[in-house]
């Protein structure tokens, strides 16, 4: 089988959440699919440059934001989407059922800022 120019599998990054599936990364933009277990969560954080916006493909997510002091705690479903600007503190997570979100950003993807963690990775921006 001939393979189009480009394509490939995604990276998988495991993490003690999920797992990320990066499938686009270059210079201008990043994508990736991220698997959150029933019951788990990402970090409390924000980006000083990575801008993404998340959407729902399966499940339910929880996605608690922060913007210049006003908290709100949503929950999306599949087909609904959400935008995070850069600073905006937030945390993704699954409630009874497993997650599946496409997140499209700018490439930064070791941009983050840790808050918090439920895993002890505060301070730090390691898998």
């Amino acid at each position: 089988m001939i393979r189009p120019l480009g394509a490939g599998r995604p990276r998988i990054v495991p993490k003690p959440w999920g797992e990320e599936r990066i499938f686009a990364e270059t210079g201008r933009y990043a994508g990736k699919l991220i698997l959150i277990r029933a019951g788990e969560s990402l970090s409390y954080q924000y980006h000083n440059r990575k801008e993404e916006t998340v959407h729902v493909l399966e499940g339910i997510l929880g996605l608690e934001v922060e913007r210049a002091g006003e908290k709100a705690d949503l929950h999306l479903g599949a087909g609904e989407s959400f935008h995070l600007d850069p600073g905006t503190r937030h945390r993704m997570y699954a409630g009874e059922a497993d997650c599946l979100v496409v997140e499209v950003s700018t490439p930064e993807l070791d941009d983050v800022v840790r808050l918090a963690d439920r895993y002890g990775r505060e301070g730090t921006s390691r898998p």
